[in-house]
């Protein structure tokens, strides 16, 4: 990615005032924006000007971003390093035509799993499948990493079409999770999915393995009681899981991006099939979107080039994901995952090393609970971080409307106040009308102090729908996707998380006291001491 020229215009831009960008042309909100349906992506109070969105724009003609992006949704193994397709699009296809890979159409397959799925779901929630104690009240999904995060999230965002069982989610080995989640549950009226496309994952198994024990002791049937979604069938016949309550999905599903498929049937089963399908239908009219719309009116690609405008321009290494919208609370954890697993690499598609700074970091927080923790840093600390606003335009709760146009003032006045900040001469100002004078005056105007100028950018939307939401996750999907085409990396292979794996395996004997820690370093060789030392 050649940046010589954008960083030219950085270098005259990035002390510009951003709100004197609106006094040069009154029209900037509108033509700093874009829109697909009833969402609005607003840019305008970042630096770019049309000098620099044109320059960017020339990144995506320059890496060939149009055929790499129908490459993506017509099959074509782009996810080079591992040999495969990448097709989560294919899985929310629900009437776009055949996709073919290796020559042949995934649809058939993709669309009788989802009709598989729609009638198991159906028939949880509607009593006829029931557990050793009668109807299930309760569904406990076993997962972790992306068989966890998209389900979690989406549950909470979709809680107010939520009329199912009630959904408990446990990913983590620790057994404070498995234990602190079963122990309020009756193991006769409980339905666990087990999610691990290989069914190998160890902490999945761990706390599968528990929870069928616990099931079993408490007068459950794990044979009626439990469903997976994988694709090893002799491993989940073998753990005693029936075929017809298996629901695999193909190697071109990344975890991180499989929550549309058969990992999001929990989902379902809380919402039921006909609001999963509008989360399905929303990121569909998001891929229409992005396969149709021109770069600068192109929300994923706008998205994308703010992004990279910030990080790899400017070199901002940190980015705030800020929803005001308590349901979206595992939303900054979910993007999270997706794009620092994605963009998190260090070298090129050719095995060259980037030369310039890969993904951000990622994080964040629902306002309003986020202004009482951590915006302090954001509007006063040294370093700048750009901060994606979003909000809908409309809350669920008609009798608590005032509560949502407080939310709303809260993140207009968060974003403007990034942008505005507080002069030297107006904190004067103030500290002069509660009475202070000489260097006292001085000292405490200076507390008060915002350099404003910050960058931000804020997502709203009528209200969070199922179709909202998939509108919201496939932006962002797409978002990643744009952003590593142009970085030129493999934004679908995650080998950074496997040497981890392969040391803890190894490590496992050596907690259990069955093998010696000398060969180990001399940290952890101490580390291995001590929890011998401390165990019961």
């Amino acid at each position: 990615m050649k940046l010589d020229n954008l960083r030219t215009l950085a270098a005259g831009a990035q002390d510009r005032a951003i709100l004197d960008l609106f006094e040069h042309s009154a029209d900037r909100a509108r033509i700093f924006s874009a829109s697909t349906g009833d969402l609005l992506f607003d840019y305008s109070k970042t630096q770019l000007d049309t000098t620099i969105r044109d320059a960017l724009i020339q990144l995506c003609d320059e890496a060939d971003l149009a055929d790499r992006r129908e490459a993506m949704f017509s099959g074509t193994k782009i996810n080079e390093t591992e040999g495969r397709a990448v097709l989560h699009t294919a899985l929310r296809n629900l009437d776009g035509g055949p996709v073919e890979v290796d020559g042949l159409d995934v649809m058939p397959d993709v669309l009788d799993t989802l009709q598989r799925m729609r009638v198991f779901a159906e028939e949880v929630r509607g009593g006829a499948v029931i557990g050793a104690g009668g109807s299930f009240t309760d569904v406990v999904n076993i997962g972790i990493g992306g068989s966890d995060l998209g389900p979690v999230m989406a549950t909470h965002a979709l809680s107010p079409y939520h009329d199912g069982p009630r959904l408990h989610y446990v990913s983590n080995v620790d057994g404070a999770h498995i234990a602190d989640t079963l122990r309020q549950l009756d193991p006769t009226r409980t339905l666990v999915i087990v999610a691990s496309k290989t069914f190998t994952t160890i902490e999945t198994m761990t706390n599968a393995r528990t929870a069928r024990a616990w099931m079993t002791e408490g007068g459950g049937d794990p044979a009626t009681q439990f469903a997976a979604v994988s694709t090893a069938l002799d491993k989940t016949q073998a753990f005693g899981i029936p075929e017809n309550r298996v629901f695999g999905f193909a190697d071109w599903v990344g975890g991180r991006y499989s929550v549309w498929g058969p990992v999001g049937l929990p989902v379902m089963i809380a919402v039921g099939s006909n609001a999963f399908d509008a989360f399905l239908r929303g990121g569909q009219a998001m891929d229409v979107h992005f396969r149709a719309a021109d770069w600068g009116e192109n929300m994923p690609v706008m998205l994308a080039l703010v992004g990279i405008w910030h990080r790899q321009v400017l070199g901002h290494a940190s980015r705030a994901v800020l929803p005001y919208d308590q349901r979206l609370l595992r939303l900054a954890a979910y993007f999270q995952q997706l794009e620092m697993e994605s963009n998190g690499k260090s070298v090129a598609m050719d095995g060259a090393a980037l030369a310039v700074p890969s993904g951000p970091v990622v994080w964040g927080e629902p306002g309003t609970n986020g202004q009482h923790a951590f915006y302090q840093l954001i509007h006063q600390g040294t370093d700048v971080i750009p901060c994606e606003f979003m909000v809908a335009a409309e809350g669920h709760e008609p009798e608590l409307s005032h509560h949502h146009r407080l939310l709303l003032a809260n993140c207009l006045a968060q974003s403007e106040a990034l942008m505005r900040g507080r002069s030297l001469p107006e904190a004067r100002q103030r500290m002069a009308a509660k009475g202070l004078e000489g260097a006292e005056l001085e000292r405490q105007a200076r507390h008060r102090v915002f350099s404003g100028n910050r960058p931000s950018t804020t997502l709203i939307y009528p209200k969070l729908t199922p179709f909202v939401l998939g509108q919201i996750i496939a932006l962002y999907e797409h978002r990643v996707f744009v952003e590593g085409v142009l970085l030129g990396i493999n934004s679908f292979d995650q080998w950074g998380v496997e040497l981890g794996k392969e040391l803890a395996t190894s490590l496992g004997p050596i907690v259990e006291g069955e093998e010696s820690a000398s060969e180990k370093d001399g940290s952890t060789a101490a580390l291995v001491a001590y929890v011998v030392r401390h165990r019961d």
